[in-house]
């Protein structure tokens, strides 16, 4: 179970999991998924493809909408989650666990100074 507190959030409603000192792990937040409603399909990048920061990276489609999804860092995506091409439910059912999109390797160290806590990101999606 993910703990809610090492998490880190955007303002765009993206949540990141710091792996280890140079890969973090994106999905989209419950926040999210709920807004979203039922999703029906998810586009991911390729393993290997160059991301910048703030680059929209991913697609979600749900019975309502369309959203894109945009990288919180610069680097290389380093791993896919391939069940959501076949599963794009898993983010309805576990946005926070087996509903992450991409794993993404920076050059350095993460800079994580522009991104919410937990408690800065329930303020934002209170207002």
């Amino acid at each position: 179970m993910v703990n809610k507190n090492e998490l880190f959030y955007t303002e765009e409603h993206e949540w990141i999991a710091v792996l280890d000192d140079n890969t973090i792990r994106v999905g989209i937040t419950e926040f999210a998924v709920d807004q979203l409603g039922d999703i029906v399909y998810v586009e991911l990048p390729a393993v290997d493809d160059k991301l910048d920061a703030e680059e929209e990276f991913a697609t979600v489609e749900s019975v309502k909408s369309t959203s894109g999804i945009y990288a919180p860092v610069a680097g290389v995506v380093s791993d896919i989650n391939e069940a959501l091409e076949d599963e794009p439910e898993l983010l309805n059912e576990a946005p926070l666990e087996s509903g992450w999109l991409v794993e993404i390797k920076t050059e350095g160290a993460i800079d994580t100074s522009h991104l919410l806590s937990l408690a800065a990101y329930e303020a934002l999606i209170e207002d």
